[in-house]
C-alpha cells in the first residue's frame, strides 16, 4: 500500500492544515502545466490528498487492514512469486487521467453552483470504433503485449515484465490503418461538461469525473478538474475568509453608512470612526464556512487642477 504521508511529505501526526498546505505546495510544483515531467507525481499527490484531506478517509487509512505483511517487502515478494494472489493488488487503469484546470470566481466558490466547462478530449474514432484499423495478433509477443523475464532460481526467483517493443504493449499490430484516424483510434473534439462546484472549494483542490477523460487503450479515463479561485469583481478568497476591495471617493468619506455587496445579499455597515486604509475592516461570520469577511479600504479620487 502506498505511503500517502510520505507522498505528501508530512508526518503521520500532521494536522489537516499542515496536510493541506503541503498538498498545495507539491501540487503547484508537479502540475503538468509547469512541470511536463511531473504528471505521474501530480496524480500520486492528488490521490494521497483525496484520502488524507478527508478526516473520515484518513481514519480508515490509518487503521487499514490487519495484514502484517501489507506495505512491506514481503508484499512485493508474495506478489512476484504468486502473481498477487497472496496479497490484494489494485489493478492500474489502462486509460490515464486527464487533468484540466478550471478557474472560478470567489462568488462561485461561496455559493457552490453548477458550471459548464469546455475542454478538448480524445474520443474514439467512429469509423473504426477506436480500434485504429484492421488488427492482427502481434507475432513477437503472441498477443500478450509483454515479455516476461525470470531472474534468479528457486524460492527467490522473480519475474520482470516489460512492454513488447513491436506492438507497444497492445498485443496487436495494424494490418490496415483506419482512414478516419490514421490508425490512432481517436479524434480530438471539444467537449462540454456540467459540473457541480462544492461550496467553499479552494484553489488546488480537485474534482474527479469518471470516464469523462481521453479515450485510450480501449476505454475512457477519468477527468481530474483542478480548481483555481481567481479574484473577480473586487472579491478574493483566502482560506475561509472572503475579501472585498472597497473604493471610496471624497464624497463617500462623508457618509455615515455604506452598502457592501455580498453573495448572500447586500450588507449595510457604519462608517468607521477612524478611517485607516492600512487596516481592513472585519465582518465576523460573513466568509466561507463560518469564516470572516475583510474589507480593504481604498481611497480613489481624481486630482483636479
Amino acid at each position: 500500500m502506498k505511503d500517502y504521508y510520505k507522498i505528501l511529505e508530512v508526518e503521520e501526526k500532521a494536522s489537516q492544515d499542515e496536510i493541506k498546505k503541503s498538498y498545495r505546495k507539491l501540487a503547484a510544483q508537479y502540475h503538468p502545466d509547469k512541470n511536463p515531467q511531473g504528471e505521474e507525481m501530480f496524480k500520486e499527490i492528488a490521490e494521497a490528498y483525496e484520502t488524507l484531506g478527508n478526516p473520515e478517509k484518513r481514519s480508515q487509512y490509518d487503521n487499514r487492514g490487519n495484514n502484517p505483511f501489507q506495505g512491506t517487502a514481503y508484499e512485493q515478494m508474495f506478489s512476484q512469486m504468486f502473481g498477487g494472489g497472496g496479497v490484494q493488488q489494485h489493478k492500474r487503469k489502462s486509460a490515464p487521467d486527464k487533468i484540466v484546470k478550471v478557474q472560478i470566481s470567489p462568488i462561485e466558490s461561496y455559493k457552490g453552483d453548477e458550471k459548464t466547462i469546455q475542454y478538448m478530449k480524445d474520443t474514439h474514432c467512429n469509423v473504426c470504433s477506436g480500434s485504429g484499423g484492421e488488427q492482427q495478433v502481434c507475432g513477437s509477443c503472441n498477443g500478450q503485449g509483454v515479455f516476461i523475464k525470470t531472474m534468479g532460481t528457486g524460492f527467490m526467483s522473480q519475474q520482470i515484465r516489460s512492454a513488447c517493443p513491436t506492438c507497444g504493449g497492445r498485443g496487436y499490430t495494424l494490418v490496415h490503418r483506419c482512414y478516419g484516424c490514421d490508425g490512432r483510434g481517436t479524434k480530438q473534439n471539444a467537449a462540454d461538461l456540467r459540473i457541480m462546484i462544492p461550496k467553499g472549494v479552494d484553489s488546488g483542490q480537485y474534482l474527479k469525473v469518471e470516464r469523462a477523460g481521453d479515450f485510450k487503450n480501449g476505454e475512457y479515463g477519468d477527468l481530474v478538474i483542478q480548481i483555481e479561485v481567481v479574484p473577480k469583481d473586487g472579491f478574493e478568497k483566502f482560506n475561509n475568509d472572503l475579501i472585498y476591495n472597497l473604493f471610496f471617493n471624497l464624497e463617500d468619506l462623508k457618509k455615515d453608512k455604506y452598502n457592501i455587496p455580498h453573495p448572500d445579499g447586500e450588507l449595510r455597515i457604519d462608517s468607521p470612526k477612524i478611517f485607516d486604509s492600512s487596516k481592513p475592516l472585519r465582518l465576523r461570520g460573513k466568509g466561507y464556512n463560518g469564516g470572516d469577511m475583510y474589507l480593504k479600504l481604498n481611497v480613489k479620487f481624481e486630482n483636479i487642477t
